[in-house]
């Protein structure tokens, strides 16, 4: 029996619990998290190299950079701590773009993405073309506080959000899946955050 005013059983999921992969609960605010000191880099000093190996294949300054194709991105972001956000918008240059820029095609299956203060985390090439990854330069229309990961991050938002590297200076092409900064303390290889492969042996 169901008396008036009250509900038998779990309420029905709503469009947004859709939205929120297992495990994860809704942020409204956008929490600081980092692995250690939070690096100022200035615009001038700021540059991002393109590599195979330990090899480069173009290098760009902030001026050259920006002069890049920008899209803009509006995505749901879900860290492994367990917070999910919504619709965070974001304008950078994606890396097909990248690539293009540099006149070449993704030369390996795997991608190390590198930070200007020595942290890495691994990304398998085809989760950053395809249009569905991009080296971030704005947030809700406005630079990216270093807080953030500015001048530039990448953003990689169908995966857990250590997976889009702060302070980003450049990509590094790579014949085999290095296990990045995270990877090598018990961090998932890949984090898928709808499979919650947060940590090493989640399926």
């Amino acid at each position: 029996m169901v008396t008036r005013g009250f509900f038998s059983g779990r309420r029905p999921p709503t469009d947004a619990d859709a939205r929120i992969p297992p495990g994860q609960y809704l942020e409204q605010g956008f929490p600081v998290l980092s692995a250690g000191p939070t690096p100022r880099v200035r615009t001038e000093d700021w540059s991002f190299t393109l590599k195979h190996g330990p090899r480069p294949i173009k290098k760009w300054n902030w001026t050259e950079f920006n002069a890049l194709p920008l899209t803009k991105m509006t995505r749901d972001i879900h860290c492994v701590t367990a917070w999910t956000k919504f619709d965070t918008a974001w304008q950078g240059v994606l890396v097909d773009d990248i690539l293009a820029d540099a006149g070449i095609e993704p030369p390996t299956a795997f991608t190390l993405a590198l930070s200007f203060d020595g942290y890495t985390t691994n990304v398998p090439t085809k989760d950053i073309t395809a249009g569905k990854a991009m080296v971030a330069l704005l947030y809700e229309g406005k630079p990216i506080t270093s807080d953030h990961g500015g001048p530039a991050r990448l953003l990689v938002p169908h995966l857990y959000f250590w997976k889009s590297a702060k302070w980003l200076n450049g990509l590094q092409f790579t014949e085999r899946d290095e296990p990045g900064f995270w990877e090598l303390r018990g961090y998932h290889i890949y984090g898928d955050p709808w499979r919650e492969q947060r940590y090493t042996g989640d399926p």
